[in-house]
């Protein structure tokens, strides 16, 4: 069953204003890495493709993209005027990486400015194509990236990926008090790997801890937006290109994934507009 949602642009930061083709950019990002960060963004935008908006996703990965792979994507974007870029499309999403414009084992050995440049670079001169949500998927940390995407990115909110136990927690506590500071509100949290189901026998483990981002979203007052199981198939399908969500939609795991995305666009929701509203809809 179908429903019309509100998908009009929300408020970014101060001296902002939304990118003329995309209507809201989430940031995704952790405190540390190890925690499944960019398979919860591609994940998600594969989500909400499926319910029915126009989503791309940004590799801000700049020294470790793996969105080309997580996609099951090779070869390079055109560019039809030499300046601007067309994006790489895969299972309905828009997506750009540095992974595209360089050799696939060649390392990034840039200094911070070149890197925070190169990610401007990339979101500024794609040719995105009338996006309802843009995910970012930053690297693990609150650095160089981070930073500038806080000052020269509009965002309209963000999501922190964790585990549940207690040492993933307290990074990803330092990247949300990141956010706070630089004024971009955190949409909720999702807690990934948070339980295990063995495939032969059924038996339920919380191997990484039990409750540890529900602790967290109640500490700091914002929403637990999922749990995501920690299950095999996600990991083999991410390493195949394609994406859990796309390859079994009707598994558990995909579901959760989408329940995430949905509970995501209704906290963003939440907050305040920036310009007219545009009706989207999403199954």
């Amino acid at each position: 069953m179908s429903q019309s949602v509100r998908a009009g642009a929300h408020r970014v930061q101060k001296g902002l204003s939304p990118h003329p083709r995309i209507r809201n950019v989430i940031a995704v990002g952790s405190g540390k890495g190890g925690v499944g960060k960019s398979t919860t963004a591609v994940n998600l935008a594969v989500a909400l493709q499926q319910l029915g908006a126009r989503v791309g996703v940004l590799d801000a990965d700049i020294y470790g993209p793996s969105m080309p792979a997580m996609l099951g994507l090779s070869g390079r974007p055109e560019s039809p005027d030499n300046k601007s870029i067309e994006p790489m499309r895969a299972f309905g999403v828009e997506t750009m990486s540095i992974g595209f414009l360089v050799e696939q084992d060649s390392p990034m050995i840039w200094r911070g400015p070149m890197a925070t440049s190169a990610l401007t670079q990339l979101f500024n001169d794609t040719r995105w194509d009338d996006l309802d949500y843009l995910l970012v998927d930053l690297p693990p940390g609150t650095g160089d990236i981070q930073l500038t995407l806080a000052q020269k990115i509009p965002v309209a909110g963000a999501v922190i990926v964790t585990t549940p136990q207690d040492i993933a927690t307290l990074d990803a506590r330092k990247a949300l008090k990141m956010f706070e500071k630089v004024e971009v509100p955190v949409l909720g949290i999702i807690e990934n790997m948070a339980v295990h189901t063995c495939s032969s026998c059924g038996h339920v483990e919380h191997l990484f801890g039990e409750g540890g981002g529900q602790r967290m979203a109640a500490q700091y007052g914002v929403p637990l937006l999922g749990s995501l199981p920690l299950e095999i198939g996600i990991r083999e399908q991410g390493d195949a290109g394609t994406p859990i969500v796309a390859a079994a939609p009707d598994s558990a795991a995909a579901k959760a994934y989408v329940a995430a995305a949905r509970r995501m666009v209704e906290e963003l929701g939440k907050r305040p507009r920036a310009g007219i509203p545009i009706v989207s809809s999403l199954v």
